[in-house]
């Protein structure tokens, strides 16, 4: 589908992304494709405003992101209510969730020109911190949320359940709690699996654990998973998708579930999961 109207954003510490930003606008102006530049991004590349991510996203078919996976991350969490397909260019290496780089965006333009994109349906996580009386704090993320013990070296205690049904108290550096496309970061690099992008499951990854025999575990996607904080010596801090890391107290408990929202990850035709595992883990297959 030829989307209507594309909002720009780009990480602005990114070198050349100003460049990049005028071609592409460029680029769709040809193509008679609106484009809309988000605030900072249109004061680097000294061109008119659009707006905020959210009104973005508010008004727009397509969400062009020029940057990292890092920079999906954090469109994702200013989106708002207004959930918009995301179509990522890399300004580097390409990444798990970005379908081309900056030399290919002109091949990107036409394929999103001609409608050509092929879209992956991506779970989001929806994230509820409990503490006593208090209001509950709510989260959204794409990737992962992370319970750490922060800059201690001390190692906490994290009481797990899944469905309401104990799993056991992990005594480890933190503990992690993945979709299938965030098993493929802080998850995986602690020994997760991974897991294909609408595998339809969350994995929970303990961090360094002391008990050798405490392995990553996946679950159901429609499972509720809770982790209470036990620890009451050091502190814990979360993190939900590498965000400023938020101070969890004694007694809260941490509630994982799926959100009923899916973030739309547009790519390239031809451009598969399983083409861009090969290629950033380099799997060329045995050399025996």
């Amino acid at each position: 589908m030829r989307p209507s109207k594309i909002g720009l954003i780009a990480h602005t510490a990114k070198p050349g992304v100003a460049e990049l930003t005028r071609s592409l606008c460029q680029e769709f102006d040809r193509c008679k494709i609106p484009v809309l530049l988000e605030a900072k991004t249109a004061a680097l590349a000294g061109m008119k405003s659009g707006g905020t991510i959210a009104e973005l996203s508010r008004g727009t078919d397509l969400l062009v992101v020029l940057g990292g996976d890092g920079t999906i991350l954090r469109v994702v969490e200013q989106l708002g209510d207004a959930i918009t397909p995301v179509f990522g260019i890399n300004v580097g290496s390409l990444g798990f969730l970005t379908c081309a780089n900056s030399s290919t965006s002109s091949e990107a333009v036409e394929c999103i020109a001609a409608g050509k994109m092929v879209f992956s349906n991506r779970t989001l996580l929806e994230v509820t911190v409990k503490v006593g009386g208090k209001d509950p704090i709510k989260m959204t993320g794409l990737n992962d949320v992370v319970l750490s013990r922060g800059e201690v070296s001390r190692l906490i205690r994290l009481k797990t359940r899944v469905n309401g049904e104990a799993l056991t108290e992990f005594n480890a550096d933190g503990l992690i709690v993945a979709t299938p496309t965030g098993s493929t970061a802080y998850s995986l690099s602690a020994g997760g699996p991974i897991l294909a992008p609408e595998s339809g499951a969350f994995v929970i990854t303990p961090i360094c654990p002391h008990v050798l025999t405490n392995r990553s575990i996946i679950v159901d996607e429609s499972a509720t998973i809770e982790m209470e904080v036990t620890e009451r010596e050091y502190p814990v801090f979360l993190t939900v998708d590498g965000r400023e890391p938020l101070h969890i107290e004694a007694g809260a408990i941490v509630e994982i579930r799926k959100s009923p929202r899916v973030l739309p990850l547009a790519s390239l035709p031809g451009v598969s999961f399983f083409g861009v595992v090969r290629q950033k883990l380099k799997w060329s297959g045995s050399n025996i």
